[in-house]
């Protein structure tokens, strides 16, 4: 009975992770055909507004698609300098919630923690509100005032 009530958990588990997986993919998919067709819209925007003649535009896409594969190729081998900077970065932040741990009592630092993670998700809110383009959680600027005469 514990085996069949295993197997049916692990089945379940199973079809949820690779239900996640094919989500993510779609999501890649999109993303990809997104950008390319942006891509698109401003070639052909270029096009109209400089007159660009098929050769012109040809060309100006063979420019863009070398140099993404340049920025690709830099981002690929700055990898490991980026993940050792990441690891480097989480050692600091456990040596810092070590410090706290030792100075706070429990209550304190459970305290502490919840208003540092709830900060955190806020920064994370408003950069993907910011990479998704959303530009609204900025405070509104200040109105000028005329000047004194």
């Amino acid at each position: 009975m514990k085996k069949l009530i295993l197997s049916v958990a692990l089945v379940g588990f199973g079809s949820l992770a690779m239900a996640q997986q094919n989500h993510a993919q779609e999501q890649k998919e999109a993303k990809r055909a997104e950008m390319q067709q942006r891509e698109k819209n401003h070639l052909d925007k270029m096009q109209k507004d400089l007159n660009l003649s098929k050769d012109q535009v040809a060309k100006v896409q063979a420019l863009h698609e070398k140099k993404r594969a340049e920025r690709k190729a830099d981002f690929d081998k700055n990898k490991d300098r980026r993940m050792a900077k990441m690891k480097e970065m989480k050692d600091k932040r456990e040596q810092t919630n070590q410090e706290m741990k030792s100075i706070l009592n429990p209550e304190q630092y459970k305290k502490w923690e919840a208003e540092r993670n709830a900060k955190m998700e806020q920064r994370r809110t408003a950069m993907k509100s910011r990479k998704n383009g959303d530009r609204t959680h900025h405070k509104p600027m200040k109105q000028q005032l005329e000047p004194i005469r």
